[in-house]
């Protein structure tokens, strides 16, 4: 993994590390991430660059694009920390 520039154009550049594999579950009302070494370092790349990213910009996780299939859908989202 290298360290990447946080956008593409007006687009938010999405990284992965192969062999990513990721789990999302909601547990009792708990929301539960579970990945191997390569999903985890995924995730910590794409939430730097989400952290650089505009307030309002966000990164959609589902079966279609990033997780295993039959799994919760997850969206992490940059917010204005003065309206949190």
């Amino acid at each position: 993994m290298r360290a990447v520039d946080a956008k593409e154009g007006d687009r938010l550049r999405v990284e992965w590390v192969d062999g990513f594999e990721i789990h999302v579950s909601i547990e009792c009302g708990t929301v539960v991430i579970d990945a191997a070494k390569e999903g985890l370092l995924s995730l910590a790349c794409q939430l730097a660059a989400l952290a650089e990213d505009v307030p309002g910009s966000h990164i959609h996780y589902d079966e279609y694009n990033s997780l295993c299939e039959g799994y919760a859908e997850m969206i992490i989202g940059r917010a204005d920390g003065a309206a949190l």
